[in-house]
């Protein structure tokens, strides 16, 4: 089979199309025929060797993937051939092996699409879906009536979030960085749109508010905007970093005066058993209609390289997926 490999860290110049040996399912996995691919900024970490799993070379990355079952373990019940899955990092940490024709999991790991779901758009469900489900409600406490405010919604996750706040009843105001980005802020559902590449926005965060600030923020990329959350936060507001990528200066002072909560969020950090609970949350959110994965670029496998320059520069509208 195909598949993007890299043999020493580095670049998204290590990213080579090779060809590899088609895996063998053990007796409680299944071999998934992948139709797509989720591309991810852990990824990129990962392929440069500054993750905190560091793989051993060479590596297939990718945690994320959708298909079709094409072989299965003698151990394995309740999945057939044919049967239209995906696997994702939540469901079992394992981030590597999806940019592939083909790719192992174990049977636990395994769920099925639901109908009217497409390969591309269960994707999201591996990794942008939980994140979002997890920041919003078990870290973040969001409760129905309260205003989030996510700051950087255009992305996967974010759009998630859009999706999956309105549906619990929040107000949600989202920014962007882009006329592009801001009308699809507003598309996801959105109640309120704001360009944070615009000095003063803040103000807009306010006004959307009622003038008391966001009950709760997810936000992208706290390396940049913490400082910005915690002056804008709500009096007893929540703050949960879904995203960094450095370090930033705070004054401390100000989550005193405000008694400020500021949280973090991994997906590894999350129990087995709630993890279940939101993936089921999440399903049944999607064979209702409640939610609809956002995709963005769409990219042949081999493009692998142009995925990995794109996942990290801002203004992507939703998910990159790969296409073996």
């Amino acid at each position: 089979m195909k598949a993007i490999q890299f043999h020493k860290f580095g670049g998204p110049e290590v990213l080579q199309l090779d060809e590899v040996a088609d895996p063998v399912p053990g007796a409680d996995s299944v071999v998934i025929a992948v139709k797509a691919a989720g591309v991810n900024p852990a990824d990129t970490y990962m392929r440069e060797g500054t993750y905190r799993i560091k793989p051993a070379l060479p590596c297939i990355p990718g945690g994320d993937a959708a298909g079709d079952v094409v072989a299965v373990g003698e151990n394995v019940t309740g999945l057939a051939i044919g049967d239209r899955v995906f696997a994702g990092v939540a469901m079992g940490l394992d981030f590597s092996g999806c940019y592939a024709e083909r790719v192992m999991r174990p049977a636990s790991h395994v769920l099925p699409i639901p109908e009217g779901v497409s390969y591309a758009e269960a994707v999201t469900f591996g990794v942008s879906y939980p994140t979002a489900h997890y920041a919003l409600f078990a870290r973040g406490g969001a409760k129905q009536g309260e205003t989030v405010f996510i700051h950087g919604a255009s992305g996967s996750v974010g759009t998630a979030a859009i999706q999956l706040a309105k549906r619990a009843g929040l107000t949600v105001i989202g920014s962007a960085g882009s006329q592009a980005g801001l009308a699809l802020v507003l598309q996801e559902g959105a109640d309120h749109a704001v360009d944070h590449s615009k000095a003063g926005y803040l103000g807009g965060i306010r006004e959307a508010s009622g003038g008391l600030g966001p009950d709760l923020i997810l936000e992208m990329l706290a390396n940049v905007n913490l400082a910005a959350d915690m002056e804008i936060a709500a009096m007893h507001g929540r703050i949960v970093v879904i995203g960094n990528r450095g370090e930033i200066a705070i004054n401390a002072r100000m989550a005193m005066m405000k008694e400020l909560d500021i949280r973090g969020i991994m997906l590894w950090n999350v129990p087995e058993r709630h993890l279940n609970d939101i993936l089921a949350d999440i399903l049944v959110a999607a064979t209702d209609g409640a939610i609809k994965p956002k995709l963005g670029r769409q990219l042949p496998l081999a493009d692998a390289v142009q995925a990995h320059e794109l996942v990290l520069q801002p203004g992507n509208a939703g998910k990159i997926v790969l296409i073996p």
